[in-house]
C-alpha cells in the first residue's frame, strides 16, 4: 500500500508528508512514464520522503503495466539503487 496519488491536473505524484507535499512530474507517451523532475520540500528533504514518493511512482507504474524513464538524476539514482525496479526502467 502506498499513499502516493497521481494528480493529473498537475501531471505529478504526490505524497503528503507533515502537510508538505512532495511531487514527480511526469510526462506519459504510451507505455512510458517519463520523471523529470522529483522534488521534496526543504523541511522533508533527508526525512525519506523523496524515496517512499519513488517507492510509490514505481510501484504505480507497475500496476498499470508502464515502463519508466527517469530523466531526472534522483529518480535515476534511485531506480539504480534498487534492482527491484530494474524491469520498469526504460
Amino acid at each position: 500500500m502506498h499513499d502516493v496519488i497521481d494528480n493529473r491536473e498537475k501531471h505529478r505524484f504526490e505524497l503528503v508528508e507533515q502537510g508538505q507535499i512532495t511531487f514527480a512530474d511526469y510526462e506519459l507517451k504510451g507505455d512510458r512514464l517519463i520523471l523529470p523532475h522529483v522534488e521534496a520540500p526543504i523541511g522533508l528533504r533527508g526525512t525519506g520522503a523523496a524515496s517512499r514518493l519513488m517507492e510509490g511512482v514505481l510501484a504505480i507504474a507497475r500496476e498499470r503495466g508502464l515502463k519508466v524513464t527517469p530523466i531526472c538524476s534522483y529518480a535515476d539514482a534511485y531506480m539504480s539503487r534498487h534492482a527491484e525496479f530494474a524491469d520498469l526502467r526504460a
